[in-house]
């Protein structure tokens, strides 16, 4: 088969190729596992932290990619939760231990022996992938390949952080930082919180002025105070200083949610101007978001088919994958980029 390899820690710039298009061996199911027919793969911002090394160390050489949708072709010769021929989805939780506290608790994102979809073990950027049955989702109908892919990550990891964020309806929401999950977030803002004003802050015009078509209340530039106080926000940013100034925007009591696997290092000074009065006074906190449950996901599929949510995406050819990842680093986005396999 034909997939893209990530075989060592590089810089993503333009002209370069991180990513090296190989052909490999066929992957082989094991006994509880599947054998899946690659459809579509998100593009995250996580591929991006894998390959320039910000994330936990990628088992070398591996196949990045953990926003996956295709057919069931093959099972081993114990998987019976699906049949050949459903369409699947495969997220960034690739397995977990099963026994530790954090699993029995319906934690399992914390689990210490979480592994990672296309860091821990090979991912979507290729023609075929194996994953365990008993972390496949069923694809709803009213997807398409290309449009659930997103759903898989951005979304459940936006419908996780949305959770974390206590939010009720009626209460101010920021949106700091605007791609992938961003806009997945405000769609699912829209219809389970209608009178949930929705803030975003993003630095590129075209980014803002995509949430105003979505039904952004308000946008403005990270560096920027909103005409209201916010009550919770997430932040998908890769820096601090966008941080730093949400805390300042936050009401008394209010949460600001970390949806970033790492923060980049260049900025690291903007945290001395952390002022405890401006920024944590009056009972403000900050909560991280690890990883994604195998409810979030499931959960977020069945939100979004109920509504519907669909993602806006654009759409590359696998051996487009380098490209794509180029254009998400300099902040080219609207919605999801998503590489596009139908008819390999």
């Amino acid at each position: 088969m034909k997939a893209q390899l990530l075989r060592e820690i590089r810089p993503v710039e333009p002209g370069s190729s991180p990513l090296s298009l190989e052909t490999v061996r066929d992957p082989v199911p094991g006994e509880y596992e599947l054998l899946v027919s690659v459809e579509a793969c998100g593009v995250c911002h996580t591929e991006l932290d894998e390959i320039e090394g910000r994330t936990p160390p990628p088992a070398l050489p591996v196949i990045p990619g953990h926003q996956v949708v295709g057919t069931v072709i093959d099972t081993g010769r114990n998987a019976t939760r699906f049949q050949t021929g459903q369409r699947v989805g495969i997220a960034w939780i690739s397995a977990a231990c099963g026994y530790c506290n954090y699993c029995r608790t319906g934690r399992e994102n914390l689990c210490p022996e979480f592994r990672a979809t296309g860091r821990d073990v090979n991912g979507g950027y290729a023609e075929l992938i194996t994953v365990g049955e008993d972390f496949a989702y069923l694809i709803p109908e009213e997807f398409s390949p290309a449009e659930a892919a997103p759903l898989l990550c951005a979304g459940a990891i936006g419908y996780r952080s949305l959770s974390l964020t206590n939010l009720e309806d009626g209460q101010n929401l920021g949106l700091i930082g605007f791609g992938a999950s961003g806009h997945l977030v405000l769609k699912l803002v829209t219809h389970q919180f209608p009178e949930t004003r929705v803030f975003v802050f993003a630095r590129n015009e075209a980014e803002r002025q995509f949430a105003v078509d979505l039904g952004a209340f308000w946008t403005g530039d990270p560096d920027e105070v909103p005409p209201q106080q916010l009550h919770c926000a997430i932040d998908t940013t890769p820096v601090w200083r966008p941080v730093i100034h949400g805390l300042s925007n936050l009401v008394p009591g209010g949460r600001l949610v970390i949806n970033a696997i790492r923060k980049e290092s260049h900025d690291r000074e903007a945290l001395a101007e952390i002022d405890y009065a401006s920024h944590f006074w009056m009972e403000k906190e900050i909560k991280s978001v690890a990883n994604v449950t195998r409810r979030d996901v499931a959960g977020f599929l069945a939100v979004a088919a109920a509504i519907p949510i669909r993602p806006e995406v654009q759409l590359y050819k696998l051996e487009e994958a380098n490209e794509a990842l180029i254009q998400l680093k300099a902040k080219r986005i609207r919605g999801a980029k998503v590489l596009h396999l139908l008819g390999h």
